[in-house]
Parts: structure tokens; C-alpha cells; sequence
């Protein structure tokens, strides 16, 4: 024998069929219709979990880029940056004996040999000592040769200023000489080219 809902039970089902769910901004949503309750289904919990994450996540990540940004800005005052002069630029080779650190120390040395900087040693700058000179030297080395690069063989070039970085990239140039010397320690034809700039400052 099937018994007739009541009338109470129906308005409940209905209600339950028919009544929206749009207020995603509480972990639950509670509907009441004659003692009826109607719950956020599992997916939108879900979602509300997932916001939850993220935001988490994003809140982590910007405490840590403020974190780096202060370290970096104690850095910045730590060791102020150099206040440049000029630049110097030259370009070495070495034509046998496949040595990419001669080639490199013959670009200093082109680099340098061109100039003379009286303004440290005059007092042209004032506050200035010569013992305040400062250098960065950039070195374009060919990429499958910059493992070999000696780079205390090429600070000797300069004979004076404090030398604070050698920064070492992609560049220079691997040609043919057009002959393979071996009295003079050829292993191949290969002819190495380097470039420098040396930056000049106090």
C-alpha cells in the first residue's frame, strides 16, 4: 500500500527542487522552508576550498618577493654602485696555440693601452684618491670555450684599480687562421677571438 506524502513533505521537495543557490560566499548556504534545510552541494564546497588555496598561496608569494626586494635594497646600500667614468674597448686574438686566455688578455690590454687617466693621480676629482679607482671588465668569449678562460691570468693585465666583477658572456669569435702551425703549438687551424670593455669608475 503506497501512503500519500503530506502536504508539508511536498513543499519541502519542491522547495528543494526549485529554490537557487547563489550565495557562494559562506562555506554553507541554509535555505528554511517548514523546518526544510538545504546545504551547499559537495562542488561548490570544493571550489570554496580551492579559493581558499589560492589565496593562501598568492599571500605566501608576495611576503616573499618583499622579503627579496629588502634584501636586495640592503645589498643596493651595502655596496652603493660605482659611479662610471668611461668605458674602454679592445679586442684580442690568438692565432696559434689555441689559447682563449691570451686572446682574452690581449683584448685588456688593447682595451687599456690607448688611454691615459691622469684625473685620479691629480686630484681632478675631488674627494677622489688614486687608491679609489674601480673596474668592471665584460669578456664576450665563444660559449664552448669559456670553461677554459683563466680568469686571474686576465686581472693581471691591470696594473692598478680594484677590480670588482669580470663578467664573462656569449660572444668573441672560433675562425681559421688558414694554417696549422705546429712549432708554434697548433693543434688545429682555429684562431680565437675575444672582446672586452672595461668600465672605469670610482
Amino acid at each position: 500500500m503506497v501512503f500519500p506524502k503530506s502536504k508539508k513533505m511536498a513543499r519541502c521537495s519542491a522547495f528543494s527542487a526549485f529554490t537557487p543557490l547563489t550565495d557562494f560566499g559562506n562555506s554553507s548556504v541554509n535555505h528554511s522552508k517548514d523546518n526544510c534545510i538545504i546545504s551547499n552541494p559537495p562542488r561548490i564546497q570544493s571550489k570554496l576550498s580551492h579559493r581558499r588555496v589560492v589565496s593562501s598561496a598568492i599571500t605566501a608569494q608576495n611576503k616573499l618577493m618583499e622579503t627579496r626586494h629588502s634584501e636586495t635594497s640592503n645589498n643596493s646600500s651595502a655596496n652603493p654602485p660605482m659611479k662610471l667614468l668611461f668605458v674602454e674597448m679592445g679586442v684580442g686574438y690568438d692565432q696559434h696555440g689555441q689559447d682563449v686566455t691570451s686572446a682574452a688578455m690581449r683584448a685588456c690590454r688593447d682595451a687599456i693601452s690607448s688611454n691615459s687617466i691622469p684625473a685620479f693621480r691629480s686630484g681632478s676629482i675631488p674627494g677622489v684618491t688614486f687608491d679609489e679607482m674601480k673596474l668592471q671588465i665584460k669578456l664576450g668569449v665563444p660559449q664552448v670555450l669559456q670553461q677554459f678562460l683563466d680568469v686571474e691570468r686576465v686581472k693581471s693585465v691591470f696594473p692598478y684599480g680594484k677590480i670588482l666583477a669580470v663578467d664573462v658572456v656569449d660572444g668573441g669569435l672560433i675562425c681559421s687562421s688558414g694554417v696549422c702551425v705546429e712549432e708554434m703549438g697548433d693543434k688545429n687551424d682555429d684562431c680565437y677571438i675575444v672582446n672586452a670593455a672595461v668600465y672605469v669608475g670610482y
